[in-house]
């Protein structure tokens, strides 16, 4: 699955502020951590969910501006700029219903372990699936 790339503008923290995180590309998409880490892995859920949220309103995804047009942006004068790369939330939107076919027991077993986390057997099996396909 193709994951999408987006670029993020990032006000520095330090001992006593959290790392500021803005998603010039997703007006309304903010994020932020203690760590560079954190703010790179909130900014990943943030962008996903405000994704998810746009798909269920139905309205339209923006369109990305390139790094150079954001950099010229005086709104972010004195940010850095890192990238976060995403799954493809649009496209994990549309369900396509599929028939496979596994040992019973294998299927108890996911079931018991989907459900064990509050998800469904469709939902773990496609989590496990871009697990694998991670690195691909």
């Amino acid at each position: 699955m193709k994951h999408l790339i987006y670029p993020i503008a990032i006000e520095l923290g330090d001992d006593t502020h959290a790392f500021g995180v803005v998603v010039p590309d997703i007006p309304g998409c903010y994020s932020a951590g203690d760590t560079l880490e954190e703010a790179y892995a909130n900014a990943k859920v943030a962008i996903e969910s405000h994704l998810e949220t746009l798909l269920d309103e139905g309205l339209p995804l923006p369109e990305p501006l390139t790094l150079g047009e954001h950099r010229r942006n005086p709104e972010f004068e004195g940010f850095a700029w890192g990238f976060v790369t995403t799954r493809n939330i649009p496209a994990l939107k549309k369900a396509v219903r599929i028939n496979i076919s596994l040992p019973e027991v294998l299927v108890q077993e996911i079931d018991a372990y989907a459900q064990a986390r509050g998800m469904s057997r469709s939902a773990f099996l496609a989590l496990a699936a871009e697990h694998e396909m991670a690195d691909a």
